[in-house]
């Protein structure tokens, strides 16, 4: 089982116990929620590069040539 560690900074007194299950399950929840936000920030990258692909080929411009005006 996940431990927790406490320390009191006043004392120095070091306590070690289990996780509570709402610990646990907050924890849980942290991860998934992270794990959600990494999915979507890719998912918005990969649909941002597919924009950019899209405007490029419009305009008949290669990536390079974009670089080019951007710089």
């Amino acid at each position: 089982m996940a431990k927790a560690i406490e320390v009191n900074c006043t004392t120095g007194e070091v306590t070690e116990r289990d996780l509570t299950a709402a610990e646990l399950q907050a924890q849980a929840d942290a991860q998934a929620q992270a794990e959600a936000e990494r999915i979507q920030a890719e998912a918005d990258a990969a649909t941002k590069a597919t924009a950019k692909t899209a405007l490029l080929k419009r305009l008949n411009m290669t990536a390079e040539e974009a670089a080019l005006l951007l710089s």
